[in-house]
């Protein structure tokens, strides 16, 4: 949920602060500050995220530490994605968040950029261009009452993964192959596809979090399918672990599946951005990939 920290209309600080690009070394501490907020990130994501566009994550820094951060991800020509908005506890309502959104966000260039917002800033993103789409809900909990396995669920292998960046991009604002790639063969993570006539209709991925295990992303063309993928991946963890998704608002079959399975609503985002978003198929998604990085 990447929008604690400052909110873009306070005052900015004056002098000292200093706002750079980080590396993947430098990332791990604005991950473990996500943790702290209990945002609940995988565990590994900031490997799979950091090189989708290593010039679009930000540190400021005061004195030789770090105090704030921001990512503005460029995924294509047309769409960028901000995420990671935050401000360590012990330097916050100084404007730092501010000054380093400023710094960064020139990053997207004319890009739409979207982001998932925090209701209670809903309307500082609108002062700062941003729109509202829809809400995501975040829905947790052990998983019951599975389905039936199916074989039409087959383990993701490097043969499947073109095809599953072919679909991915059916669900997403922008090709980001390399991502997807990395994403289904990250150490810990179960990527799942769901095949109708051996090719691929629906895709999923499990992932280890600080609290339990995440789903993200949870594409298929059928709610059947979709199912199916559900089942499977949560048959992979211990049955005592919570599982933990996001939901984009109007998806109503997606709500239907992920209650059905026992799991409740436990927090929600809003969706916004700055301008036309590329178009996406998306009656496909039942779980969105990750609220920082789309």
């Amino acid at each position: 949920m990447p929008t604690l920290g400052n909110a873009p209309d306070q005052q900015p600080a004056t002098g000292e602060l200093a706002v750079t690009t980080a590396s993947l070394d430098d990332w791990h501490e604005v991950a473990q500050w996500a943790a702290d907020e209990e945002w609940n990130p995988g565990r590994g994501d900031a490997a799979c995220f950091h090189p989708v566009d290593p010039a679009g994550f930000f540190l400021g820094r005061r004195a030789g530490r770090t105090v704030s951060a921001v990512s503005v991800v460029n995924y294509s020509d047309a769409y960028a994605f901000l995420g990671y908005y935050l401000v360590h506890p012990d330097h916050r309502r100084q404007g730092l968040g501010l000054a380093t959104w400023r710094a960064a966000f020139p990053h997207a260039g004319a890009r739409t950029v979207g982001l998932d917002a925090v209701p209670a800033q809903q309307d500082t993103y609108r002062r700062a261009g941003f729109a509202p789409a829809h809400e995501t809900l975040r829905y947790a909990g052990r998983p019951v009452g599975p389905g039936t396995p199916t074989p039409d669920v087959v383990p993701v292998t490097r043969a499947h993964l073109d095809a599953v960046a072919d679909y991915d991009r059916r669900c997403f604002p922008a090709d980001r192959r390399a991502f997807v790639t990395r994403w289904l063969t990250a150490p810990g993570h179960t990527a799942l596809g769901y095949l109708r006539d051996g090719a691929i209709a629906g895709y999923g991925v499990l992932r280890p979090a600080r609290s339990g295990h995440r789903i993200g992303p949870l594409f298929a063309d059928t709610p059947a399918a979709a199912e199916a993928l559900f089942d499977a991946l949560a048959a992979s963890v211990d049955p005592a672990g919570e599982i933990v998704i996001d939901v984009p608002g109007p998806r109503q079959a997606a709500h239907a599946l992920v209650t059905s399975r026992g799991l409740r609503p436990q927090s929600h985002t809003v969706r916004m951005y700055t301008g036309p978003v590329p178009p996406v198929e998306q009656e496909r998604t039942f779980g969105v990939t990750s609220l920082e990085l789309g």
